[in-house]
């Protein structure tokens, strides 16, 4: 990450406070929101696994260096991202592991998910680390975009993968 995007990312909570979008930590009252975001853009609805992932990311957080934020406009949450500081994860140094990233479809291009982006890369500085990684599907070329757009790049790691039917 450049210098300059470093310095950005510092300060993307004040930055995204003047502009009338917070960056915050998520709330038991955002879970319908966040449920709803997941679901309008993958078809799919799960609001078990949005509780599991709350209950282990949220408010009352088990997992440390964790962060579930939501980005809030008018009393209306546009966003979320979530990840975590992951130890010595196939053999690298700690690193900040973003798993979750959306804006709601009519929200997006306004940076939003720039600003979530850089918010939780400041949480992963303020717990020192100095690297972020995600994992995306090969044809997700819409956040494979985002996340180029950002900086992120191929790393050293190769996912593999099996069927394990039998």
């Amino acid at each position: 990450m450049s210098r300059r995007k470093a310095a950005r990312a510092e300060v993307a909570p004040a930055v995204a406070q003047r502009s009338g979008l917070t960056i915050r930590p998520v709330r038991r009252g955002d879970l319908e929101a966040v449920i709803a975001i997941d679901t309008r853009v993958t078809g799919l609805e799960k609001p078990d696994y949005w509780r599991s992932v709350y209950r282990r990311y949220g408010e009352s957080a088990t997992t440390a260096g964790a962060q579930f934020l939501v980005a809030e406009s008018a009393g209306e949450v546009l966003g979320f991202v979530i990840g975590e500081v992951r130890d010595w994860e196939f053999g690298a140094p700690p690193c900040g592991w973003v798993f979750a990233i959306d804006v709601r479809p009519d929200a997006r291009l306004g940076g939003i998910g720039t600003r979530l982006l850089e918010s939780i890369c400041a949480g992963f500085r303020r717990a020192g680390v100095r690297k972020v990684r995600t994992m995306l599907a090969s044809d997700n070329t819409l956040i494979l975009s985002f996340f180029r757009s950002q900086g992120l790049m191929a790393g050293r790691f190769i996912p593999l993968e099996m069927d394990l039917d039998e």
